[in-house]
């Protein structure tokens, strides 16, 4: 398996983190630097399920916001949950998925798209 992409956030001048990163922030200034949200944990703001999903995404499809707390910069999140077991409230942890959606079920080639990404894992 390769290294695991970052689960990269943009910094600005004020101080603001966003994701997904953004090139202008909410003061309109540019990026100065990024953070990996994968070295931090989230709490569970909300979370649904989702039984008509998109061709090649897994059914039930349990997604959530959660919200990170960067050196006490918040910063939200939305992606998918690695299961239906997740409370409002909870703590949960981003962990690397090299598939988040069956590539060749899409109308686009499976070769013009990523299909990596982060899911969130709730820590017991």
């Amino acid at each position: 398996m390769s290294e695991q992409p970052p689960f990269e956030a943009a910094v600005y001048a004020d101080g603001s983190i966003t994701y997904p990163a953004h090139p202008r922030g909410p003061d309109g200034s540019e990026p100065v630097s990024t953070v990996d949200l994968s070295e931090y944990t989230a709490t569970v703001i909300t979370w649904t399920t989702s039984y008509a999903t998109p061709p090649g995404v897994r059914e039930p499809n349990h997604i959530a916001i959660v919200e990170f707390d960067v050196d006490g910069e918040p910063v939200r999140a939305l992606g998918q949950v690695t299961t239906g077991n997740v409370e409002i409230g909870q703590t949960v942890q981003p962990v690397y998925a090299e598939e988040l959606r069956e590539p060749g079920a899409g109308i686009r080639e499976p070769a013009s798209q990523s299909w990596d990404g982060y899911r969130f894992e709730p820590i017991e």
